[in-house]
């Protein structure tokens, strides 16, 4: 291990608190099945002001303490959330001695395509380089991160990004102009479902990447999104993933023209300006889904950094 990887001076006291965003995709393309049995994408990512809070407090060990409304939350067991591995796998890639405990604000639906565990994962990673005084460069970091998800490393620059390979090999693009969105999810079983979803797909539902490159080309030119650019592989394969939530998502287009958020079974509407989201959250909760009014941000509020530390 090079020296440029190991802790550096006493450990911080103190805390840091950082954001932990959302986030949804504009595209998501699948052009086949890779050798190393992932799949290569095209996607183009975006974080949303919908988001939880990862907070890092100088500890003996690692410690994590989660906090939520979500069933999910209530009976997993620390080695198997993701900000608490993400904890272990930076303690262990750079030698570090000290503990932390990790304060985990849920507020992002869990197992919704949203990206929360994603998101938790890379937060953890941002606050700990700042409290154990890491000398990383962001590369290091992101090679960390791509360890443990290929969504983790779009956090750690957050805003609108494109996504390649297995949708770990992030290329930033400029922040799209502000959208208000009212997003959804249903309170479906999730175990296993990206997995799922994957397996779901056929040869029919692969692309070339087209879309996502001609929406990147115009985003770096400072263009906007519209609901025709919006584009997302797991629509059509839905219904065979989970009948419950393909339904749903047949149910909301009465409401406006939903987008699928990743692998789902969140979704959102892109609103028009001036337009209110109470009448299409009022007609979500009709059929029994949770909804927010919520907007896109930029790559600078996603990582914004909480609190100080001293």
């Amino acid at each position: 291990m090079d020296e440029g990887r190991t802790a550096r001076g006493p450990i911080v006291s103190g805390e840091i608190a950082v954001r932990s965003s959302a986030k949804i995709n504009w595209t998501l393309e699948v052009l086949g099945r890779r050798d190393d049995g992932y799949h290569e994408v095209r996607t183009i990512l975006q974080t949303i002001a919908l988001s939880d809070t990862v907070t890092a407090a100088p500890a003996n060990s690692l410690e994590l303490d989660l906090s939520g409304s979500f069933d999910a939350l209530r009976n997993e067991d620390s080695p198997r959330n993701l900000a608490y591995r993400a904890a272990q796998l930076l303690r262990d890639e750079c030698r570090v001695d000290a503990g932390a405990l990790i304060r985990l604000e849920k507020r992002i639906p869990v197992a919704a395509g949203l990206g929360g565990g994603s998101s938790n994962a890379a937060a953890t990673l941002r606050a700990l380089r700042s409290l154990w005084r890491l000398s990383l460069t962001s590369d290091e970091l992101a090679a960390i991160a791509a360890k443990l998800g290929s969504d983790v490393p779009f956090f750690l620059t957050g805003g609108t990004a494109l996504g390649s390979g297995r949708g770990d090999e992030i290329s930033p693009l400029p922040d799209a102009p502000p959208q208000p969105l009212v997003v959804a999810w249903p309170d479906l079983p999730a175990r296993d479902k990206t997995a799922q979803a994957y397996a779901a797909l056929k040869s029919e539902h692969y692309s070339d990447g087209t879309t996502t490159e001609q929406l990147a080309e115009r985003l770096s030119g400072g263009g906007s999104v519209v609901n025709d650019d919006v584009h997302n592989v797991f629509e059509p394969a839905l219904p065979s993933i989970n009948a419950a939530a393909g339904q749903l998502f047949a149910d909301a287009h009465a409401l406006g023209r939903p987008h699928l958020a990743g692998s789902g079974p969140a979704f959102f509407f892109l609103l028009a300006p001036a337009e209110p989201a109470e009448p299409i959250i009022r007609g979500l909760a009709r059929v029994g889904l949770d909804a927010i009014e919520t907007h896109t941000i930029a790559a600078a509020e996603a990582m914004e950094e909480l609190s100080g530390h001293g």
